[in-house]
């Protein structure tokens, strides 16, 4: 007799992605229940404003760096933690989320690691770009960077796929303008910061390296380069 057939009600999630949604949860969780509940002791309350210093991005730390030509790994390492360290349990909350969502729909297509190296290179080259145009708002932390990087990797798979049903594809870059959109309306209705470029730069490198990373993209890019 034949095993029955009980497919799972839901699809499961890589394990790159889950990695990632409990580094940014588990963290933020840390901090509120450090400054909620006591747990940790009276010093708990300063956990987050701690590792902000410690693990936040800095463009004032950036722009030493370059002015002196001195990379100590304390400070270069704040390009792979910032993501990771939230301002606020509702950034924390939102950006897992987006990250459980997007890194579910690109990683059913990309390896793994491909994934998680969209996710890490996209925050590595949004905290660059902000690193050069931060002014007066030095610190850049929580996963958006990363985000934008995984809707860069959503765009270029759309963007395959409308191609390939004869489709626009300039409708594959809808959910980018829309999200840029809302943040121009909240920066002008209540403020911002230059944050936004480096949202937006995230998402240029995840959909310039999604190129490269996509099953058979690197393949693809020494056919095209073989016949010029």
């Amino acid at each position: 007799m034949s095993e029955p057939y009980n497919p799972s009600p839901v699809n499961p999630v890589p394990p790159a992605v889950v990695a990632l949604f409990l580094a940014i949860i588990g963290i933020e969780a840390m901090f509120t229940l450090g400054s909620q509940s006591g747990i940790g002791g009276p010093q708990a309350i300063g956990w987050r404003n701690n590792a902000i210093q410690t693990y936040g991005f800095s463009a004032d730390v950036f722009d030493w760096m370059l002015e002196n030509n001195r990379y100590p790994p304390e400070h270069l390492m704040r390009f792979f933690t910032y993501p990771f360290v939230s301002a606020t349990f509702t950034q924390a909350l939102f950006g897992g989320v987006m990250v459980l969502a997007l890194g579910k729909f690109v990683g059913d297509v990309f390896s793994q690691w491909a994934t998680l190296l969209l996710f890490i290179v996209s925050s590595v080259f949004g905290a660059v770009v902000y690193g050069f145009v931060a002014g007066a708002q030095p610190w850049l932390m929580g996963p958006f960077p990363g985000v934008y990087g995984l809707i860069g990797g959503f765009t270029y798979l759309m963007w395959l796929k409308l191609g390939q049903m004869g489709a626009p594809q300039a409708r594959a870059f809808s959910l980018i303008g829309l999200l840029l959109g809302i943040q121009l309306v909240f920066g002008l209705l209540f403020g911002g910061s230059r944050g936004w470029l480096a949202d937006l730069s995230g998402f240029a490198s995840g959909f310039a390296l999604s190129f490269v990373l996509a099953p058979g993209g690197w393949q693809k890019i020494r056919t095209i380069l073989r016949h010029e």
